[in-house]
């Protein structure tokens, strides 16, 4: 099975992902399919923490949440690392609530894999093979404290176009 690869342009360039089918099939299929929707075009990186990870999907500009469908079953267990430029599902303390939002880790973050602090982890589903450093200059951005949020907004929204 081949890996598919989405680009993902954004306000301060272009990253590449390879996405791994065969390890999170069930993650990729649902990252395609919002990416075929067009469901990611203007949303924001809404929670950027430097030394850590990026992460969006899910807001839109003016920070309003979009419609999901429903969410996928967690696959942390596929063997996949929360490396510096992997790409996973963000999800809420229910392990299962994956839906439209994805991080990429800033570094490498193993307390998020498998089984991780609740015994599930974070679904790595793919990797950054161009474009890190735009996640490193997306990383470096000011942040601060922009409602509904906490303290880690992007001063000046970093939009997928």
């Amino acid at each position: 099975m081949s890996n598919p690869r989405v680009l993902l342009q954004t306000s301060k360039g272009d990253i590449t992902l390879e996405l791994n089918a065969e390890a999170a099939p069930l993650s990729v299929a649902n990252f395609l399919q919002y990416v075929e929707d067009k469901h990611y075009d203007g949303t924001v990186f809404h929670r950027v923490i430097s030394g850590f990870m990026v992460q969006g999907g899910g807001f839109d500009e003016q920070y309003k949440q979009k419609a999901t469908r429903a969410p996928v079953q967690n696959e942390a267990k596929n063997g996949l690392k929360n490396n510096r430029g992997s790409i996973a599902m963000a999800r809420t303390s229910d392990p299962h609530s994956a839906s439209t939002q994805f991080f990429i880790n800033h570094k490498d973050n193993d307390n998020l894999d498998f089984p991780s602090f609740d015994g599930w982890g974070y679904a790595v589903f793919g990797q950054v093979v161009e474009g890190m450093d735009i996640v490193d200059e997306i990383a470096s951005t000011p942040t601060g404290p922009i409602p509904p949020f906490g303290g880690d907004v992007p001063t000046t929204p970093i939009v997928i176009k």
